[in-house]
């Protein structure tokens, strides 16, 4: 994942009714004045904008949440060789973990056990092997994805606040399927308890707070994943957690418009799932958005329907063709 990559869903989900020049600086309507902080982080840019009355108040706030922000980057980043998630990959075993690491975790295997692994941060090993042939200009033979999917296994992760274990000799784990996610719920947990009563967050993924600098709900544009600057939908924020996953992100074909084999793989198949293009996911959880993205990325239009109904959040979903279709609870235009 790189910071290019990961802007492109920033503008194809990004603020289309809160002009950028209403963030910066100056009172709201409602007195409040608003503030902002742009930084990389987790291989991607962040970008933060809350309001107050006091904006002395508002940019102490936003200061707490960047260091909240490093905080957990420090601990689940890849991008990050001294991270805690990279000294568990490179040692098999981390004592006295980081109760965000062990939180964030415990979400993974829970949303693992009732995904019957659709969801596996273990997916590590098969997304390097494609990463690798697709350096040597191939895609991986079947024998080399048999030997990652050897690896990947969420019951093979031993989780304690005591000690993290990898329980097979050369697994890895990845939480870039959940970390920007669970980056934005904590955040967003922090501002509230400074009392922020309006803000919009994105982690790569996205947490609203209140309403937008004009009084009205946030609004955010879910751009196509063939073309960027086609908005295929405005979606109105109603509090909840917004997640996206996209095969648009990056594709490991030699062919950039190839669509079959991209970053979001499927840990029981070793490949990437045939049916969607793109999924947002609305969850009072942004770190459960975040996750669920990719399970119901692994199956049809249809089943992804299904799966939001059981999981009590909200789908949209694109298939390959550019057919949309939501689930009943979330409205758009």
């Amino acid at each position: 994942m790189t910071p290019t990559r990961r802007q492109w869903l920033r503008w194809a989900l990004g603020a289309t009714a809160s002009p950028a020049a209403h963030a910066a600086a100056g009172p709201s309507a409602a007195g409040l004045v608003w503030r902002e902080r742009a930084l990389l982080g987790f291989g991607t840019t962040l970008w933060l904008r809350a309001a107050h009355a006091d904006a002395g108040h508002v940019e102490h706030a936003l200061d707490e949440a960047v260091a909240l922000l490093r905080h957990l980057e420090r601990q689940m980043s890849l991008f990050d060789p001294a991270s805690a998630l990279c000294r568990l990959n490179r040692d098999g075993m981390l004592a006295h973990p980081d109760p965000a690491l062990v939180e964030v975790l415990q979400l993974a295997r829970r949303v693992s056990s009732h995904s019957q692994g659709a969801f596996d941060v273990s997916v590590q090993p098969l997304w390097a092997a494609w990463q690798r042939a697709h350096a040597q200009g191939r895609k991986p033979s079947e024998a080399e994805l048999a030997v990652a999917r050897a690896l990947v296994d969420w019951r093979a992760v031993a989780v304690s606040p005591r000690a993290l274990r990898l329980e097979r000799a050369g697994m890895a784990l990845t939480l870039n399927g959940i970390a920007q996610g669970y980056a934005a719920e904590r955040t967003r947990a922090l501002l509230r308890g400074h009392g922020i009563t309006a803000a919009l967050l994105d982690t790569g993924e996205w947490a609203p707070i209140g309403q937008a600098p004009d009084g009205r709900p946030w609004q955010l544009g879910l751009a196509s994943p063939r073309d960027s600057a086609r908005v295929l939908a405005t979606l109105q924020g109603d509090g909840r957690g917004l997640a996206v996953s996209s095969d648009a992100q990056l594709r490991f074909g030699a062919d950039p418009g190839d669509d079959r084999d991209h970053h979001i793989i499927d840990p029981r198949s070793g490949h990437s799932p045939p049916h969607l293009s793109a999924v947002v996911v609305a969850a009072r959880s942004t770190a459960l958005a975040d996750a669920l993205t990719k399970v119901m990325f692994m199956g049809t239009a249809a089943q992804a329907l299904a799966q939001a109904q059981r999981w009590g959040v909200d789908v949209i979903v694109v298939d390959k063709a550019g057919q949309l279709q939501a689930s009943g609870g979330w409205p758009i235009s």
